[in-house]
C-alpha cells in the first residue's frame, strides 16, 4: 500500500479524536531548523485571534489489539487496515509543512501489538523530528495507556502537548465497553506527566536552559452517551482531574455510533446539546471558581437543556442575587449570568473613574437581556423586584423564543470543545 493510501485511511481514522487542539506552546524553534511555534498555540480549526490554522492530523496505525466496544478500529470491526512507518510520518510531517499545508503534527495511534511497541514508535518519531530534523513546529502527542513510564517521559521532552484519553468516566463503563482497559493504566501516566510538568516550571525558573516538559500542558477525552454515568458524575471526575492531575483541559465528545454491539445505547443522535452543556460547565469550573458541587449534586445530576450552567445556578439560588454592578468584587460578578470573565475586568477597571450605567454595560460587553434579572446599577433594578424564579424562567425562555423567531435563519449549535 502506497503512502497516499494510508494517509486517507489513518487521517480518517484519527477524526474521532476531539481533543486535538492546543494551545499556548512557546518552544523556540531551532535558529537552522524548520518551523517554530507561537504563543498563540495551534488548533485544529481555528485560533484566538481568527486565523485558520491546520494540524496533520493522522494515526500511526488503526490495527488495533484491542475491541473497545464504541471504536470504529476495534480489531472484530471490518474495516481496511494501514500502518505508516516512522519515516513516513517524519516526511509526511517535512513535506505538508514546507508546502505550508500545517503547522503542526497531532499523532495518535490504535495499540499495535502492545502499548510499549506503539509508544515507543510514536516516540521515535517526534525525536528524529526534533534530533535529527530539527523541526520546531507544533507536536501533539497522545500517550498509549500502560506505556512505560521512561516513554511517557521521553514524549513529553519532544511534544508541545501530550494526552491520555481516559475515553469512559467510570471503572464499570470500562470494564463493560473496553475490558483490556484498565483505570489504573490510564491514572498513572497522567499523574506522571503532571508531576513532571511540575517539576519542569519548577526547574526552569532555577535554570532557564532546563528542559521543556509538554510545554502546552496535558489533556484528557471522555466519550459522552456511551455510557449511563450522568453529567454529575462526570463533571466531578473532570474536578478531580483538574485538581490532581495538572490537566490542561478536558474534552467531551458525544458519541457517535461507529459500530453495532448490544453493549452499546441505541441513540437517534448523537447528544450534541449535552455535550455543550458540559463544555459551559467545563468552563466554570475553570475559570469562574464553581465546584462541580455547586453546578450539579446527587439529587439534580443532569445540566438544564434549556439554560447554561450559570444561568440555571442563579435560578436555583435566588438569594444571591441581586448583585450591585458598582460595588460587588470580581468573584461575585463572575457568578451573574451575561457576565463573562472579560466583562466582569472590565467592569471592575472602569467603575474606578465612575458609575457603571445600562450604558456602559451594552458597551462593556455584558449579555444584558440575561443580566438584567440578576443585577442593580446604583440600586436601581432593571427588572420588578423580588420576582419568582419561575417567572424570571419563562421571560428569559420567552426572550430565546423571541429570538429564534426573529432571526431568518436556523441557528447552529456551537461546540466550544470541538473547535477552540
Amino acid at each position: 500500500m502506497d503512502t497516499l493510501a494510508k494517509l486517507q485511511i489513518l487521517s480518517g481514522a484519527a477524526r474521532y479524536d476531539a481533543s486535538c487542539a492546543s494551545s499556548g506552546s512557546k518552544r523556540e524553534g531551532p535558529s537552522c531548523g524548520t518551523g517554530n511555534t507561537s504563543s498563540s498555540g495551534i488548533c485544529h480549526s481555528w485560533s484566538d485571534d481568527g486565523r485558520c490554522i491546520s494540524l496533520l492530523k493522522i494515526l500511526l496505525s488503526n490495527d488495533c489489539i484491542y475491541d473497545c466496544a464504541y471504536c470504529v478500529n476495534r480489531y472484530t470491526n471490518a474495516i481496511d487496515r494501514a500502518s505508516f512507518t516512522a519515516r513516513e510520518v517524519i516526511d509526511l510531517t517535512l513535506d505538508f509543512y514546507r508546502r505550508n499545508y500545517i503547522e503542526g503534527l497531532f499523532l495518535s495511534s490504535a495499540v499495535m501489538k502492545s502499548p510499549d511497541y506503539t509508544m515507543e514508535l510514536m516516540v521515535k518519531v517526534a525525536e528524529v523530528l526534533r534530533i535529527e530534523e530539527l523541526f520546531g513546529g507544533y507536536i501533539h502527542m497522545k500517550i498509549i495507556p500502560g506505556s512505560s513510564s521512561e516513554l511517557v517521559q521521553k514524549a513529553g521532552l519532544y511534544a508541545d502537548r501530550i494526552s491520555v484519553n481516559i475515553e469512559l468516566p467510570s471503572q464499570a463503563s470500562l470494564l463493560r465497553l473496553a475490558p483490556q482497559k484498565h483505570k489504573h493504566a490510564i491514572l498513572e501516566p497522567m499523574a506522571l506527566i503532571g508531576r513532571e510538568i511540575t517539576n519542569s516550571l519548577v526547574d526552569r525558573k532555577a535554570n532557564r536552559r532546563a528542559p521543556l516538559f509538554a510545554p502546552a500542558g496535558q489533556s484528557t477525552q471522555m466519550i459522552i452517551g456511551a455510557s449511563p454515568e450522568n453529567d454529575f458524575q462526570i463533571l466531578r471526575l473532570s474536578q478531580g482531574l483538574y485538581k490532581k492531575m495538572n490537566l490542561k483541559r478536558v474534552y467531551y465528545s458525544a458519541y457517535v455510533p461507529v459500530t453495532e454491539d448490544n453493549r452499546l445505547p441505541v441513540l437517534a443522535a448523537p447528544p450534541l446539546l449535552r455535550e455543550h452543556r458540559l463544555y459551559q460547565a467545563d468552563w466554570l469550573l475553570r475559570f469562574y471558581g464553581f465546584s462541580a458541587e455547586e453546578i450539579l449534586s446527587e439529587d439534580a445530576p443532569h445540566l438544564d437543556e434549556s439554560f447554561d450552567p450559570k444561568t440555571a445556578w442563579a435560578l436555583r439560588h435566588p438569594e444571591f442575587f441581586p448583585v450591585e454592578i458598582n460595588r460587588a468584587d470580581y468573584a461575585t460578578l463572575l457568578r451573574v449570568p451575561g457576565i463573562g470573565v472579560l466583562s466582569a475586568k472590565r467592569i471592575i477597571a472602569a467603575r474606578r473613574f465612575s458609575q457603571i450605567t445600562h450604558e456602559n454595560m451594552k458597551k462593556i460587553g455584558v449579555v444584558f437581556k440575561r443580566a438584567k434579572y440578576f443585577i442593580t446599577c446604583s440600586g436601581r433594578p432593571f427588572e420588578k423586584p423580588d420576582q419568582q424564579p419561575a417567572i424570571i424562567r419563562q421571560q428569559l425562555l420567552l426572550g430565546e423564543s423571541r429570538e429564534c423567531l426573529i432571526s431568518p435563519l436556523p441557528r447552529q449549535l456551537v461546540l466550544p470543545g470541538l473547535f477552540a
